[in-house]
C-alpha cells in the first residue's frame, strides 16, 4: 500500500471508531443537561454550558484512544470487525453473529455475579455507600431511564473503545515488545497482564464520580474496584479471544438485568 493510501486508510479507521464513540458521550452530556438541578450549576454557567462541558475531557480520552487503538491492534491481531470493515468492506453482522450468543451469557453471567458480590459486600460498606450496583436509593423512574442510554451507549460502546481498544491494546503492544516480539503475537503470558491491568484501572476510574456522592472509605473503594475489575477482566478475555464487538455486546448486556432491577426498585421504595 503506498504512503498516501496508507495515510487514508489510518484516517477512515480512527474516524469510525472515533464516531462509533460519540453517541455514548452525548448520551452522557443529555443526562447531566436532563437532571443536574439549578442549584448545582456552578456560578458562571449555565445547565447547557454546563452539560458540553462536561463531555468534553470523555471526547479527548475517546479520541486518544481510538488512536492508540488504531496503531495498536493489528500489532495485537486483537480483532475489531468494524476496522475490518474499513478495509476490506466486508459486513460486520454475518461475521459477529456467531460471536453474539456467547457474549450475551457472558454479559448476563457477570451482571449476576456482580449483583451477589455487591449484596455480599452491603454489610462492609452499606452505611458508608447509599446506592448499590442497581442504581442510587434515591433516585426517580426519569433519571433511572434517563441513565439508561449512558449506559448502553457509553458504557456499552464508548468504555469499551476507551478501555479495551484503546488501554489494553496499549498494553498489549507493550508487554509484546518487552517479551521480544515473538512472530506470533502476544500470548497469555502477554494478555493476561494486559486485561487485569486495564481492567482494575477501569474500576479505578469510577471512584471519581463515586467521590462526588460519598466520602471514599477503604471498603468502598475495594468493592468499587473489585465489581468493576471483574466485569473488566470479562470484557478483557472476550476482545482477546473474540473481538471488540463481542466485548460491547456483553457490555451492553451486562446492563439490561442492572436496569431492570433499578426500575423495581426505585418503584417499590
Amino acid at each position: 500500500m503506498r504512503e498516501p493510501e496508507r495515510r487514508r486508510s489510518f484516517v477512515r479507521r480512527f474516524g469510525v471508531t472515533l464516531l462509533a464513540g460519540i453517541p455514548g458521550i452525548v448520551a452522557l452530556v443529555g443526562y447531566i443537561y436532563l437532571t443536574t438541578p439549578p442549584s448545582a450549576v456552578p456560578a458562571g454557567l449555565t445547565l447547557p454550558l454546563l452539560a458540553i462541558v462536561s463531555g468534553i475531557n470523555p471526547l479527548v480520552l475517546l479520541a486518544v484512544a481510538c488512536l492508540v487503538g488504531v496503531v495498536a491492534t493489528p500489532r495485537t491481531k486483537l480483532r475489531s470487525y468494524l476496522l475490518e470493515r474499513v478495509s476490506t468492506g466486508e459486513r460486520i453482522w454475518p461475521q459477529l453473529r456467531h460471536e453474539a450468543k456467547l457474549a450475551t451469557r457472558i454479559g448476563l453471567f457477570g451482571s449476576i455475579v456482580i449483583l451477589i458480590l455487591d449484596l455480599l459486600l452491603a454489610p462492609f460498606v452499606g452505611v458508608d455507600l447509599p446506592a448499590s450496583a442497581i442504581g442510587e436509593v434515591r433516585q426517580s423512574v426519569f433519571e433511572v431511564l434517563a441513565f439508561a442510554p449512558v449506559r448502553f451507549l457509553y458504557g456499552g460502546i464508548t468504555e469499551e473503545l476507551l478501555l479495551r481498544f484503546g488501554l489494553m491494546s496499549a498494553l498489549a503492544v507493550v508487554g509484546w515488545y518487552v517479551t521480544g516480539r515473538p512472530s506470533d503475537g502476544p500470548d497469555g503470558k502477554v494478555m493476561w497482564p494486559a486485561i487485569v491491568i486495564s481492567a482494575v484501572l477501569f474500576g479505578v476510574g469510577h471512584l471519581p464520580a463515586l467521590e462526588q456522592s460519598v466520602g471514599l472509605t477503604p471498603a468502598l473503594i475495594t468493592r468499587t474496584v473489585l465489581l468493576n475489575a471483574i466485569a473488566g477482566i470479562l470484557l478483557g478475555w472476550l476482545y482477546w479471544q473474540r473481538s471488540l464487538e463481542a466485548a460491547m455486546i456483553a457490555h451492553i448486556t451486562f446492563h439490561i438485568p442492572l436496569l431492570a432491577l433499578s426500575l423495581v426498585y426505585v418503584t417499590i421504595f
